[in-house]
């Protein structure tokens, strides 16, 4: 049978569903997106695959899935859209959407994801932070953090920064950007006076990484961590385990890159 590609590029706000992934009995993005699917088109066969599987409560600004599409091809790629955000529900969008061709791998070709972690930290932050803001109430030592935070360039072993049913993985990974800076870019009139984004891109990770990343950038600025420790998690992580993963809702997926020609 005749079967079109579709790239459509998402947004949506994590903190009510559990993660990308359908999973029996739980509100998930990939289900939100096949429910809404079904309703917009009516009998027709279909499957998508999301770029990456983002966990419970992440979010994503520039996120991707792709949708296989059996039959014939959408008659209009804007109508389509705009009936698909009309059925959505609000805190997940459609930005765009454009034709592939059957070559193109929505896994294999992503050339670059930046991940975005904000928080702030020394007080009860305001209720509407929850969603998008992660908190941390004991004061952090923010220089030491950055200082931290650049010993992730580069590429290394990374099997402290994930869970143990991940060990059979490729954990070695490069990472290309990684820096701690005042959050300048995302504004609120309920957030604290100072907040902070760590900011985290390479090709690609594994499970729990970045949230892993900062949860040791945490314990670091919190004491309880040194940064000889720091680079011993990397240079020799077996002799290192690494325990805190800092809350799903602080984190983003802020920019998805493909190979030219995609």
């Amino acid at each position: 049978m005749e079967r079109h590609y579709y790239l459509l590029r998402i947004q949506y706000l994590g903190f009510r569903y559990s993660g990308w992934q359908r999973q029996p009995g739980q509100k998930t993005i990939e289900g939100m997106l096949l429910k809404t699917l079904k309703y917009v088109l009516p009998d027709r066969k279909y499957k998508i695959l999301g770029s990456s599987r983002t966990d419970s409560r992440v979010s994503s600004l520039d996120g991707a899935f792709e949708l296989f599409l059996e039959g014939q091809p959408l008659s209009d790629e804007n109508n389509f859209k705009q009936d698909f955000n009309l059925n959505l529900p609000p805190d997940i969008r459609i930005l765009e959407i454009s034709k592939v061709s059957q070559a193109f791998n929505i896994i294999n070709d992503a050339s670059y994801k930046e991940y975005q972690y904000l928080f702030a930290c020394g007080e009860k932050l305001h209720p509407f932070c929850a969603p998008i803001m992660a908190g941390f109430p004991k004061n952090l030592d923010i220089p030491l953090m950055q200082e931290g935070a650049s010993l992730f360039m580069g590429t290394h072993n990374f099997s402290s920064y994930t869970t143990k049913d991940q060990k059979g993985s490729r954990l070695e990974r490069t990472v290309s950007l990684s820096e701690l800076l005042p959050n300048t870019e995302f504004m609120a009139s309920f957030f604290p006076d100072k907040s902070y984004v760590l900011r985290i891109g390479g090709y690609g990770f594994v499970r729990y990484q970045v949230r892993m990343i900062m949860g040791a950038l945490v314990s670091l600025g919190s004491g309880k961590l040194s940064l000889d420790q720091l680079r011993t998690s990397l240079n020799a992580p077996e002799t290192l385990e690494l325990t805190y993963i800092a809350p799903g809702s602080g984190l983003h997926l802020h920019q998805l890159d493909f190979r030219e020609g995609n």
